[in-house]
């Protein structure tokens, strides 16, 4: 991955965007595709959609969701301490300890998640599992009224956690999931710039995906593809204590996974296999008997059905803090679609 690419992903996953209607992240990927694509707009729920040689009657649409987990406060007691609703899929116990912002219309605000100390917890409760309404926020404040003037009810709120380089090709970041699916989009049409298409391309950072694929339908109604496809984070089975005869057999560093399944329309996924053999890129292949709770499968039921694929990156410890992929699958899954894309002919019957 070269370094102005590096620099992007790095601002990206860093730049708070909890479900809502992504104004910091979207403006980011609003920049970063315009310098590739032919046009770029914003719909009314803030999905950012790039286009690349729009007169072509086939339209294939890329989906990556720029929106994070997260939590919203929900409470401030007369001590100033805030309580929260979550945003997502947040995990309790990921939750505890971390440092947090909370975005209000004023400027961000700086806090820690507390709990009660260990040395304060009755000995039958320690070790117990916390819930997230056992948790509260502390920005400092001197009470509720010192709170009030920086925070207000409904603020979303994201764990302050930059980017860090491991070993080995990986990194770790909070919210891979699935901003690096943004950045892959962005990716491919840098890709297929000045490439001669035969398809049109729609490049299309999605909002709330987190709370319900919200943004993949809307821009998927829109934009009315013949095929769809997302671009998420899927689980590296390949840590500690994960049974891979439930999970599947995925790894870091070995290339991004091509899901197959109901989901899935078969003649684009034996397209997008095709492609990778043909680039020598290397892939894993995971199995999904029905929806798979991305992008992918909003895409797949909008109006009377879209071809729908799904192409994912390895990740370790998802929806925490530091969710590990690695940089060589992410070059990898753009180089994938580009190679799909250039391919592609003006004419394709997806019909299975």
């Amino acid at each position: 991955m070269d370094k102005d690419a590096l620099a992007f992903l790095e601002k990206l996953v860093t730049t708070p965007s909890p479900s809502g209607y992504e104004q910091p992240g979207q403006k980011l990927m609003r920049e970063r595709m315009a310098a590739f694509a032919d046009s770029v707009r914003t719909d009314v729920h803030g999905n950012v959609i790039a286009a690349l040689n729009a007169a072509a009657p086939l339209r294939v649409m890329l989906a990556g969701h720029v929106d994070e987990i997260g939590l919203m406060v929900n409470h401030i007691t007369k001590e100033g301490y805030i309580y929260v609703h979550q945003i997502g899929g947040v995990d309790p116990v990921v939750a505890i300890a971390q440092r947090v912002v909370i975005h209000n219309t004023k400027g961000p605000v700086s806090g820690v998640v507390g709990r009660k100390a260990i040395h304060l917890t009755d000995p039958d409760d320690r070790g117990k599992p916390m819930k997230l309404h056992e948790l509260w926020i502390d920005i400092g404040a001197k009470n509720q009224k010192d709170a009030q003037k920086l925070v207000s009810m409904g603020d979303p709120i994201t764990f302050d956690v930059g980017l860090t380089h491991l070993r080995n090709n990986l990194v770790t970041a909070r919210a891979f999931d699935d901003r690096m699916g943004a950045f892959v989009v962005a990716e491919t049409l840098r890709k297929l710039k000045g490439k001669k298409l035969a398809v049109a391309v729609y490049g299309v950072s999605t909002v709330q995906e987190e709370v319900g694929l919200r943004g993949a339908r809307t821009s998927a109604y829109g934009i009315d593809p013949q095929a769809g496809i997302a671009i998420d984070v899927g689980h590296a089975t390949d840590t500690p204590g994960v049974e891979k005869t439930r999970a599947g057999d995925f790894a870091c560093n070995k290339g991004p996974i091509v899901c197959r399944g109901a989901n899935i329309n078969p003649v684009l996924y034996e397209m997008i296999v095709d492609a990778a053999k043909r680039t020598k890129i290397p892939i894993q292949i995971e199995g999904a008997p029905g929806g798979t709770g991305t992008d992918a499968n909003a895409i797949q039921i909008s109006r009377a059905g879209v071809a729908a694929g799904l192409v994912s990156v390895p990740c370790r410890y998802m929806h925490s803090p530091c969710e590990v992929i690695s940089l060589k699958d992410l070059d990898q899954t753009s180089d994938l679609l580009a190679a799909l894309l250039v391919r592609m002919p003006a004419e394709v019957d997806f019909t299975p």
